[in-house]
């Protein structure tokens, strides 16, 4: 069953929604980085993590060999939802913690186009949770970068629901007291196809997550740890600074999870639970196999727990890569259904089968 669109051009385009196969039409090779680089100034603070982000992902874009216009970037409010601005695709600057419910209408209704949301841990933790869960457990085809820097930036330095307990801002002076989310188990707790994090210094992972994040079918949801130079600097120099190697797990689908400097630390199953611990204190066989396709939650959940608030141990990587039937395909097929074989008379579908006359 395939569903099809024209754009402005002509060119067919669609779905099989059966297989999954796009029918977006692709474009030649010879797209750069700097053809997705709108005419707009770029105004964030310097030194923001927003900056290396932008770069990465106009990096990542060529590479899927979509046209530009086949692509469409939503983001909510914040600094980093001003990201639609610099990228010369579709975008749209939408309301406070809303986008990914404006990014599941897109998806739906256009087949074609391959949905981001940029949001960021205000924006997306607060305001906007009770969306982000729904379009994880709903698993649309859109992809949610979430951009952690564990304060309110654009609104000039309060705490958001990922700052660390006793964190000292303008809205808590002596130190907040709210428990922050873990972000990778609140994302796997509402079904998540898709759970990656990346750090921002960190190119390489960055590429490496995005570039799957786009290939996947529903909700990938990538959060990239970032700091914000002027109202919480320094947040994750534990992650960047001397003997950071021994504080990043990074983790990659069927590689034993061992790390450090010279590889001293790896993660064992101890109970329901994965820990750390030194390599020369366990057994070859007891070291875990990072298995991102595990279709039960709980070991991307244990895996998701041994990341600290205090930064001492931080995974990142793809945590979680399933496959399961996405939102918008269902949506589109059930519409096409009923065009098929159903009923198209609104009246009848308004009124349905039990309706009576009152005299």
């Amino acid at each position: 069953m395939t569903i099809t669109d024209r754009d402005s051009a002509g060119d067919l385009l669609g779905r099989d929604l059966l297989g999954g196969q796009d029918l977006v039409p692709k474009t030649d090779a010879t797209m750069k980085p700097k053809d997705f680089t709108s005419d707009q100034e770029v105004r964030w603070c310097p030194g923001c993590g927003d900056y290396v982000i932008l770069a990465t992902v106009r990096q990542v874009l060529p590479k899927l060999g979509l046209k530009r216009e086949n692509i469409a970037f939503i983001s909510g409010i914040g600094c980093s939802s001003r990201f639609p601005y610099y990228l010369e695709t579709y975008g749209v600057h939408s309301i406070h913690g809303r986008a990914p419910t404006i990014a599941t209408g897109l998806a739906t209704t256009r087949p074609d186009l391959s949905v981001w949301v940029i949001t960021g841990d205000g924006d997306a933790m607060s305001i906007g949770g009770n969306h982000l869960i729904h379009a994880l457990r709903r698993n649309v085809n859109m992809r949610v970068l979430m951009f952690n820097n564990r304060i309110y930036g654009l609104t000039k330095g309060q705490y958001s629901p990922t700052s660390e307990e006793g964190k000292v801002t303008k809205s808590t002076p002596v130190g907040s007291i709210d428990h922050p989310f873990n972000t990778l188990s609140l994302a796997l707790g509402a079904q998540g196809s898709f759970v990656a994090r990346a750090l921002d210094s960190d190119r390489k992972g960055l590429i490496e997550v995005l570039e799957a994040a786009a290939q996947h079918r529903g909700t990938a949801f990538v959060e990239i740890l970032q700091d914000c130079p002027i109202f919480n600097d320094g947040s994750f120099d534990l992650l960047r600074k001397d003997e950071a190697e021994d504080h990043l797990i990074h983790v990659r689908h069927g590689e034993k999870i061992m790390f450090g400097a010279e590889q001293q630390y790896c993660v064992v199953q101890e109970g329901f639970s994965l820990a750390v611990r030194n390599v020369a204190d366990v057994s070859d066989d007891a070291i875990v196999v990072h298995d991102a396709h595990c279709a039960d939650p709980a070991y991307a959940q244990a895996l998701a727990a041994l990341s600290a608030q205090d930064l001492s141990y931080t995974v990142v990587g793809i945590i979680r890569q399933v496959s399961r039937p996405t939102y918008d395909d269902q949506a589109r097929a059930q519409v096409a259904d009923a065009m098929e074989n159903g009923s198209t008379d609104l009246q009848s579908l308004l009124a349905g089968n039990n309706t009576w006359t009152v005299e």
